[in-house]
């Protein structure tokens, strides 16, 4: 992952042109290239991710339909790429969100989400795992997001590190890994087995 903090941060990313005073908005998100890297912003700084490889979006994809099978009608699960812009100075993406569907509905076009998510999630990998459980956690809790998941999508050793608001600060509400079935209560009830996530990683050619 690149970090770029503006046009004065001293980061050679070819971006220089952007992020006027020294930092980026999400006016700048709209002006990045299509390149099919992930273009995110956290407090004004820009953070270039490769785009996910195929076997990080199936882990993606398994987590977002057991999701999606047991989500009740007011909520909607959304899969990367799709944006949630927690101010003018922040916008990210995470790999899987589940959203109310009238804050979707809230925006014309349903471009991006204006409004906290009530789950997020982060599907780890090597160029952003640090982020991921440090930079983002911390995002994502200031902003009220009701409940963080992070999946360790290691074909050997799967796991999902569950965190859920309480007074305003994560605490961990589960940590299921390989075969073990977890009951998640938040945002909605769904059991999920980190084994079957990696699933489609196992399977021989």
């Amino acid at each position: 992952m690149t970090v770029a903090r503006g046009q004065h941060g001293g980061m050679a990313t070819g971006l220089d042109e952007f992020g006027p005073a020294g930092e980026f908005t999400v006016e700048d998100l709209e002006r990045m290239p299509n390149d099919g890297r992930r273009y995110e912003l956290l407090d004004g700084v820009l953070l270039v991710s490769p785009a996910p490889g195929v076997w990080h979006q199936e882990v993606a994809f398994a987590l977002a339909r057991a999701l999606h099978v047991a989500c009740p009608p007011e909520l909607h699960v959304v899969i990367a790429p799709f944006e949630w812009r927690g101010s003018k100075r922040t916008a990210l993406q995470p790999d899987v969100l589940v959203a109310r569907r009238a804050d979707l509905l809230a925006v014309e076009g349903g471009k991006f989400l204006g409004e906290p998510p009530v789950l997020a999630v982060e599907v780890l990998s090597p160029s952003t795992w640090r982020i991921d459980r440090l930079s983002k956690l911390s995002a994502y809790e200031e902003a009220g997001v009701d409940s963080y998941w992070l999946v360790d999508p290691d074909p050997q050793a799967p796991s999902l590190h569950a965190l859920a608001l309480v007074d305003g600060r994560y605490v961990e509400v589960g940590c299921p890994s390989g075969e073990q079935a977890w009951q998640a209560q938040r945002p909605f009830p769904v059991t999920i087995r980190p084994a079957d996530l990696v699933a489609g990683l196992r399977r021989s050619p």
